[in-house]
């Protein structure tokens, strides 16, 4: 889902712009808030590269010029995003601890969550990560994240570590899920669809080179009779969790 290359945002700006008000009004009437709520909307709708200052400022009616009297420009406002979509993740730091079935229960709920909100904005998965400005909403995300790791005997390192590995592989399945939506889209056809209409001339090309494949043509046969497509998403989001935290849990019984 490469994108065209939004320009570095200035770190220094898009700290003070992440923890300063949102809601002020300057002398045109404009917040940061609105703009970014507008620009997260266009992004919904037709994905980041569709964001520019200009057709933010259409949206809003008002000057492009007014824009940056408010925000320097995309990169920062790609930040500005980037955090406020996870404004709602959890209602408070210790929701996810409060879950039943302790550290377990809490790192499923956390999957789900972050799962929810990259499915609902696939764009994210085009915002470069690794130097992100950290926000007041990523950081009381990384602090609620956490917190239901803490106490088990993991060292801060493992900690992040295991939450890591989670966010990882959620993110991973959702880019899936967002790669599979948009192929559909493109091509008009379901995945199911998509399946009936190869799957003939699938079987016949298979069977002929079975001899050479056989472990390949099986199994690729069985998950697409399955699943009636290359990959279930939300299938290989569950599998997938499942394991990991039976990985962490021998950790933990391990430090125990």
């Amino acid at each position: 889902m490469a994108g065209k290359k939004v320009s570095a945002p200035d770190p220094a700006r898009s700290l003070a712009l992440l923890w300063g008000s949102h809601t002020k009004p300057g002398r045109s009437g404009l917040t940061v808030r609105a703009i970014v709520d507008t620009a997260i909307d266009l992004a919904d709708a037709q994905g980041l590269d569709a964001v520019s200052m200009r057709m933010v400022a259409e949206q809003l009616k008002a000057g492009t010029m007014s824009l940056y009297t408010h925000v320097p420009g995309k990169g920062e406002l790609t930040d500005l995003m980037f955090d406020s979509v996870y404004g709602d993740l959890y209602a408070d730091a210790d929701e996810p601890s409060r879950q039943p079935g302790g550290w377990r229960g809490a790192l499923e709920f956390i999957a789900r969550r972050n799962w929810d909100v990259l499915t609902k904005h696939p764009w994210i998965h085009d915002v470069p990560t690794m130097r992100n400005a950290l926000g007041p909403n990523i950081t009381v995300k990384y602090e609620a994240e956490l917190r239901p790791l803490d106490g088990l005997g993991l060292t801060d390192v493992e900690m992040d570590s295991a939450l890591t590995l989670v966010l990882t592989h959620v993110h991973g399945t959702a880019r899936a899920r967002a790669e599979q939506l948009r192929t559909q889209r493109e091509s008009g056809l379901s995945d199911e669809e998509w399946w009936r209409q190869i799957s003939p001339t699938l079987t016949r090309v298979m069977s002929g080179a079975a001899q050479h494949f056989p472990v390949a043509g099986r199994v690729g046969t069985s998950v697409g009779e399955q699943f009636q497509s290359v990959i279930d998403p939300a299938h290989a989001l569950s599998f997938g969790l499942t394991r990991i935290l039976d990985g962490i849990s021998l950790l933990i019984d391990e430090r125990a």
